[in-house]
């Protein structure tokens, strides 16, 4: 089988580079190949080679290709190439794991480079110049079937790295159709090793399974074998049914998936749960403050003063979670406007300096928002109607 033709394999200095490192020694390889297969984009491209970092490193920058030793402890060089930045890789072979991370020793062989890969649809190699598919493990039939399976026996594949627990579902939920039954057995039986892992690595999967194309079946799925009970034991059904009720609004407003949003469908509507969620997967302090602001439900204005007061990705979530697709829809993207006066403007208008400045404001700026965000002329005369009140109520005091 040969490799489509994609937009990306055009891209500047990529054919530079595979003859840089020359005949039989550079090949596409995983989500770059997996991707063009299924018709879908293609942002990240990585190169196997079977030369040594050293030999790459040497090669490229003999040609005037700027080689970044990224990881080259485990053979990553990345490779910039007339603007155009790839992996390369040396082909490797496990030497230890300890389901963490894993000791590798360089090999010139590609089959056993295959083998040491997670699901057989990442196992895909492709020849820069022929597009020749190279399938060692039965990826291309898994990948028409949309059949998410471990190469060689999963229980073996997660004790080397248990993130292959979350990764098989993440797959599963964007790529996948129905799950291989002893890839599943396997991981309901380790998901206690989830544990072990750090809380950032669980982090990036759980977030980006949440925003996943099948996120709702594979998440129904993961809670009733209770997946994730030991890392997020929050998560539960009645969250699985928020989130399948978030995704039809989504939907509805026409609006992309969010992960934060996602995670706070999920999660009890309480924030001492959320907060200590987030606290324990290490959500960035922004995500943790979109998080809380998702979950509160009290607004009595409308969506555009929603969006004026916390913004206009945060009214969004908020909104979604509440129902207000079309609310959602409309304040999505929209830039809220400037009040058209400052505290300035209201001394200038008869105020003297002080609190009452301030409190002025906050009133003018009330009744503008509730007014629909009225221009100048308007606004100015919401000031001279709240001026005047203050000056009438401290001439009476």
């Amino acid at each position: 089988m040969i490799l489509p033709g994609a937009s990306w394999r055009n891209q500047p200095g990529l054919d530079r580079l595979a003859a840089t490192l020359g005949p039989g020694n550079a090949r596409f390889v995983g989500g770059a190949v997996r991707d063009t297969l299924l018709g879908l984009p293609v942002t990240d491209v990585d190169v196997a080679t079977p030369l040594a970092p050293e030999q790459v490193v040497d090669l490229l920058e003999g040609a005037g290709i700027k080689a970044i030793p990224t990881g080259i402890a485990h053979g990553t060089i990345t490779a910039v190439s007339s603007g155009t930045v790839v992996e390369v890789t040396t082909l490797r072979r496990d030497v230890s794991t300890d389901g963490r991370r894993a000791t590798v020793a360089f090999t010139d062989d590609w089959r056993e480079d295959a083998a040491r890969r997670d699901f057989t649809i990442n196992a895909l190699y492709a020849d820069p110049q022929t597009g020749e598919i190279f399938d060692y493990f039965g990826g291309l039939a898994d990948l028409g079937k949309r059949h998410i399976r471990f190469i060689g026996d999963p229980l073996q594949r997660i004790a080397e790295d248990h993130l292959r627990i979350l990764r098989f579902f993440r797959f599963l939920a964007r790529f996948g159709d129905t799950p291989d039954q002893d890839a599943l057995e396997a991981c309901t039986a380790r998901a206690n090793d989830l544990m072990a892992l750090s809380r950032e690595r669980i982090r990036d999967e759980l977030l980006k399974l949440l925003v996943a194309p099948d996120a709702v079946r594979v998440l129904r799925l993961m809670v009733e074998r209770d997946i994730l009970k030991p890392v997020v034991p929050e998560i539960d059904p009645a969250g699985v049914e928020r989130l399948a009720t978030l995704s039809g609004h989504e939907a509805t407003a026409g609006l992309a998936p969010d992960p934060v949003r996602r995670l706070a469908a999920v999660l009890p509507l309480d924030p001492s749960v959320n907060e200590a969620v987030g606290a324990r997967l290490k959500l960035s302090n922004a995500e943790r403050q979109a998080l809380a602001s998702a979950i509160r439900s009290e607004f009595a204005e409308g969506p555009q003063a929603l969006a004026y007061r916390i913004g206009p990705d945060r009214a969004a979530d908020r909104l979604l979670l509440a129902g207000d697709a079309a609310g959602a829809r409309d304040v999505a993207g929209w830039t809220p406007p400037r009040l058209p006066l400052s505290g300035g403007t209201l001394i200038g208008r008869g105020l003297s300096k002080g609190p009452d400045v301030a409190r002025a404001l906050r009133r003018v700026e009330d009744i503008w928002i509730a007014e629909g965000f009225p221009g100048e002329d308007r606004t100015g005369q919401i000031a001279d109607s709240v001026v005047a009140e203050l000056l009438s109520r401290d001439s009476s005091a």
